[in-house]
């Protein structure tokens, strides 16, 4: 039998040392830099470390890294920086493909899989050690630190929130939620940072934080528009943040800043960050001892009046919370404001390009300041909007509070009132202009009687329509006879409340309010009048908002002929939702009955009866199983 041959073995290939050990080293030092710092970007070094390690050729610069992956500008240019500046140690011929006598071996980066790192990689093994140690439960594991409770930065966009809020739900009869452009407008003062223009080379703005309030269980967002209020925990935190808000107003200016010396500033930083630890040192300054005692104020704690400086204990402080609010803070005084017509966007966009077009040259003309915007209900009203002085160093004016005034305008040219009859939309108007919140509709009928011969609609019909609204609806009807005779309405109406509104105090209510303020204290007289503010104003008015069962109930009510709106809402009144109508009509004893049960119902300022033909169109439209005869 012959010998069997030797056997060979496969040549092992001794893995190759990197080819640019002096990059990878630098490169090394700065992830390492970085991480002793707690930067992010020890993570794009790591990758660009990662790139280098796999990249078999030699580069004669850093600009010939860029075809590597996780090698952008930036790193290219420091590791230029790096290179020229060992060329003027070393020479202009030294090697930059070996490392200098003395240097310790480059090698392979860490992993989370191999606890053996490199000489470029220390950090690894004092983490094992650690993790060892803490395994171990052994002493020379790090002490496990305490997770600190989340505390908003004073004037930072989640302290503004906070604080509206709870100011907010102070008021007596207030809603308890406030809508987003209401609560950005109200939480503006007490933020540096705009909660609508991001600042420059930045995408975020004030408004960003309300995510982390809501990802700390501190906030609740609801419904569509949306609502925000205060959880149980917001409300705890917002009441302290108020507590120390009002204990700063209160310490005098020279406490409070300390005698005039070098470290001022530093001393301030104690104030203005909420979220200090209780471990920090702490100077033996007066000043010092009370901005601290706030700080630690902020976060639950409970300090004696001589550890705090004197200051009075948050307990005390609750007690008069609400009466040391600003008195102006939820009304415009006289002076404060100015009066702006809006004008809704589909009335300068769209349709007739150049007769919409007139309209706003027509305004520019006459010297009225308008500004247009989306309106959900009506075509014109107007704002007092609060003047705001512009704040340095932001590209923009915070934008001020803006209520509205009880006047809102229905323009209507013959035409586009000859189709909103036919297609409905004409009682529709009108309802939501009743129910929008403001007590004085006016229709702006443009176009004379001549313009109305080559209508669908017969002149006549048009014409009672117009009486109808005056009359029937209540609402105020100005006939003009085009764009100009409707510009020179808008610019007289704008100087009359412009001079009507000029000494009055404007407060704030809440829509849900709006029955308990009398309707005609404009005509007696009364220095002060409640309005709504635009934001309220403009997400009740949307038309395809989220409606309750009554919503759609009236809106299937009113697809009745004859059943107007008037006559929809006393049914309302009655019976709110359909099953409350079905249950009342199980209870009738007989068919008479159920057809008779609607008759008597009062509807309108006549309080006429609503009539046994619309009782019997109802009962067969709710009751009929099959098809309507």
């Amino acid at each position: 039998m012959p010998a069997s041959e030797p056997v060979r073995f496969g040549r092992k290939r001794a893995l190759p040392s990197c080819p640019n050990p002096l990059f990878l080293q630098w490169l090394t030092d700065l992830r390492d830099e970085a991480k002793e710092k707690g930067l992010k970007i020890q993570y794009t070094y790591q990758k660009a470390i990662n790139s280098l390690n796999k990249y078999p050729l030699p580069l004669k610069n850093a600009k010939e890294a860029k075809i590597l992956q996780n090698f952008g500008d930036g790193i290219c240019k420091i590791l230029d920086d790096k290179l020229q500046r060992h060329y003027r140690q070393n020479g202009p011929n030294a090697s930059i493909h070996s490392l200098p006598k003395g240097a310790p071996p480059p090698g392979r980066t860490y992993n989370n899989n191999n606890s053996s790192s490199n000489s470029l990689a220390p950090s690894r093994k004092r983490n094992d050690a650690g993790d060892a140690g803490k395994d171990r439960g052994g002493d020379g594991g790090t002490k496990k630190k305490k997770k600190r409770e989340y505390i908003p930065q004073q004037r930072s966009g989640g302290y503004a929130v906070l604080l509206t809020l709870y100011r907010q739900q102070q008021i007596p009869g207030s809603k308890g939620y406030m809508f987003k452009m209401e609560l950005q407008s109200e939480a503006q003062p007490l933020c540096d940072k705009s909660f609508s223009v991001p600042d420059l080379g930045s995408k975020y703005t004030a408004w960003s934080s309300v995510s982390t309030l809501i990802q700390k269980n501190l906030l609740i967002k609801t419904h569509n528009p949306a609502r925000y209020s205060l959880t149980d925990e917001g409300l705890a935190l917002a009441e302290r943040l108020e507590s120390v808000e009002k204990e700063r107003r209160n310490v005098p200016v020279e406490v409070r800043r300390g005698a005039a010396a070098p470290e001022d500033e530093e001393e301030e930083d104690a104030v203005v960050d909420l979220t200090a630890s209780d471990e920090e040192s702490s100077s033996s300054s007066l000043a010092v001892r009370s901005d601290q005692s706030l700080s630690e104020r902020a976060s639950g704690e409970t300090l004696s009046s001589g550890d705090a400086g004197g200051l009075p204990l948050p307990g005390k402080t609750q007690a008069t919370m609400t009466t040391s609010r600003k008195p102006n803070r939820d009304c415009l005084l006289p002076g404060t404001y100015d009066v702006i017509l809006c004008v809704d966007f589909i009335e300068t966009t769209g349709g007739s390009h150049y007769r919409k077009q007139e309209l706003v040259k027509e305004l520019q003309r006459n010297g009225v300041g308008f500004d247009v915007r989306k309106l959900n209900v009506g075509d014109f009203l107007w704002v007092a909007r609060e003047k705001v002085a512009p704040v340095p160093g932001q590209l923009r004016a915070p934008a001020g509070r803006e209520l509205v005034l009880d006047y809102i305008i229905e323009r209507k040219r013959m035409d586009d009132l000859c189709g909103s009859i036919i297609d409905g939309r004409f009682r529709e108007q009108k309802f939501r202009l009743k129910r929008c919140g403001l007590r004085r509709p006016i229709y702006l009928v443009e176009g004379s009687s001549s313009s109305a011969a080559h209508l669908s609609l017969p002149e006549a019909t048009l014409q009672q329509a117009i009486v109808n609204t005056q009359v029937v609806d209540g609402f105020f009807v100005k006939r003009v006879q085009d764009v100009r005779e409707s510009a020179a309405y808008l610019t007289v109406m704008t100087r009359y409340l412009s001079k009507l509104y000029q000494n009055r105090t404007l407060v704030c209510r809440s829509r849900e309010l709006e029955g308990d303020v009398p309707s005609d204290e404009e005509e007696r007289g009364n220095p002060s009048c409640s309005l709504i503010s635009f934001a309220e104003f403009n997400h009740g008015a949307v038309k395809n908002k989220c409606q309750t069962v009554r919503e759609v109930f009236a809106r299937q009510l009113m697809q009745i002929s004859g059943l107007s709106g008037d006559k929809a809402a006393a049914i309302l009144e009655q019976y709110g939702t359909p099953h409350s109508l079905l249950a009342a009509y199980e209870k009738c004893g007989s068919e008479s009955e159920k057809e008779k049960l609607l008759s008597c119902i009062r509807y309108g300022k006549l309080k006429r009866n609503l009539g046994p033909a619309l009782s019997r169109t109802v009962y067969q439209l709710y009751c009929t199983p099959g098809a309507l005869t």
